[in-house]
C-alpha cells in the first residue's frame, strides 16, 4: 500500500480516538499524522503510533498536503470545514450526518458498495451506525432478491451518545448503588435501569431523524429505491454495540437456508448458528470487534416472503470508526 497523509478531525472524541486505533490495527502505511479538533481541544495530546502528538486546532488552511481527512465531528464543523478539505485535494471520509442524502456524496458501506466510494467529488459519507450494522446482516438476502419492506426496532447502546452518554450511565448506576440522587444531562430520562424508545428529533410523519435514517439511508447504499421501512429507535442500558431486530420482505421468496447460506458467506458478517449454546449474539459478543453478528433467522409468521433475524455490532467501530478507515483502504 502506498503511504498517505491523514488527519482525524474531531480526533479527541470517542469516535477520532477509535479511528486512530483502527488506522494502527489495520496497518494503514500514514507518512504524515494531523491530530485536528476544535479550539477547546486544541493543546491537548494523542498518541498514533506509538508517537505523542499535540492536537491542532481546525482550521482554514489545516488541510494542505493531506491525502485524506477523517471526520468525527458534528454536521457544524463538517459543513464549516469539507469545502477547504477539497479545496485542499484530500479525500473527506465524513462521520457526520451533512452530506449523506447529497445526490453527488457516496454513502459507502464497503461490504456492499464499495464502488461507489469512487464516484466521489471530494466526500465521502459514513451511514448512520445503526444503518450500517444492518445494511451489512442483511445485504447478502437483498442481492438475492431485492428487500420491499423492512420492520426494524433497534436497541442503540450509550455511548451512540459519545462519552458523555457513557459516563451518564456509568453514573447513574454508581448512584443508585449507593442510594443516591440520579442526575442526567444527556437523555431525557434515567437511563440506569431504563430504556428510551426516542432518538433524534422528531419529524412530521413522526418517527424521529433517527428511525428515518434506516429507510433515507438504506436505499442508497442497497441502490434499492422501492426500499420501505418503519424503524423504531430505542436507547438502552448498554455501553457499546448496538442490537437490531429485523423483519423484512422481499420481492421473491428467500428460505431460511438460502438466508442463512448467503450471510455466512458475506464479508463483514458472522452467521451464529451455535455459539456458547445459542443461536444469537448479545453486545457483550459483538464490542471490540468489526464485525456483524447475525442469528436467530426464522420465517415471518405474518407473510409468506418475510423473513426476521437479530444482529449486534460494534457502533464506535463498525458503526462509524472502522467503516471509516476501510473506505480509505479502499483507495490503496
Amino acid at each position: 500500500m502506498r503511504k498517505v497523509n491523514v488527519a482525524v478531525l474531531g480526533c479527541t472524541g470517542v469516535v477520532g480516538r477509535q479511528m486512530m486505533q483502527v488506522l494502527e490495527e489495520y496497518k494503514i502505511p500514514v507518512d504524515r499524522f494531523v491530530p485536528l479538533a476544535s479550539a477547546s481541544s486544541a493543546g491537548k495530546t494523542v498518541v498514533f503510533n506509538n508517537k505523542e502528538y499535540t492536537v491542532q486546532e481546525a482550521k482554514e488552511d489545516s488541510f494542505e498536503g493531506l491525502d485524506f481527512v477523517l471526520g468525527a465531528v458534528g454536521n457544524g464543523m463538517a459543513k464549516t470545514f469539507a469545502p477547504y478539505i477539497v479545496k485542499a485535494g484530500a479525500v473527506f471520509i465524513d462521520n457526520s450526518s451533512s452530506f449523506r442524502m447529497d445526490p453527488s456524496v457516496p454513502l459507502v458501506v464497503p461490504e456492499i458498495n464499495a464502488q461507489d466510494a469512487f464516484n466521489h467529488k471530494g466526500i465521502i459519507s459514513n451511514p448512520n451506525c445503526s444503518t450500517i450494522i444492518t445494511m451489512v446482516a442483511v445485504g447478502a438476502i437483498n442481492a438475492i432478491s431485492p428487500i420491499t419492506q423492512m420492520f426494524a426496532s433497534t436497541y442503540q447502546a450509550v455511548s451512540g451518545a459519545g462519552k458523555a452518554g457513557l459516563e451518564e450511565l456509568e453514573n447513574q448506576l454508581s448512584d443508585m448503588a449507593n442510594g443516591k440522587k440520579l442526575e442526567r444531562n444527556v437523555f431525557p430520562h434515567q437511563i440506569a435501569m431504563n430504556v428510551i424508545p426516542f432518538i433524534g428529533s422528531e419529524t412530521d410523519n413522526l418517527y424521529t431523524t433517527e428511525e428515518m435514517k434506516m429507510q433515507n439511508e438504506g436505499k442508497k447504499i442497497l441502490h434499492n429505491r422501492g426500499l420501505k421501512v418503519s424503524c423504531t429507535c430505542v436507547r438502552v442500558p448498554v455501553m457499546r454495540s448496538h442490537s437490531i431486530s429485523v423483519t423484512f420482505r422481499t420481492k421473491e421468496k428467500v428460505t431460511v437456508e438460502q438466508a442463512e447460506k448467503a450471510i455466512s458467506k458475506a464479508p463483514g458478517c458472522v452467521l451464529v448458528k451455535d455459539f456458547e449454546g445459542r443461536n444469537y449474539p448479545t453486545p457483550l459478543d459483538t464490542s471490540g470487534q468489526d464485525l456483524v453478528w447475525v442469528g436467530r433467522i426464522r420465517e415471518d409468521l405474518t407473510s409468506k416472503k418475510g423473513l426476521t433475524l437479530w444482529c449486534c455490532g460494534d457502533q464506535v467501530r463498525k458503526g462509524a470508526a472502522s467503516n471509516a478507515v476501510q473506505i480509505l483502504k479502499l483507495f490503496l
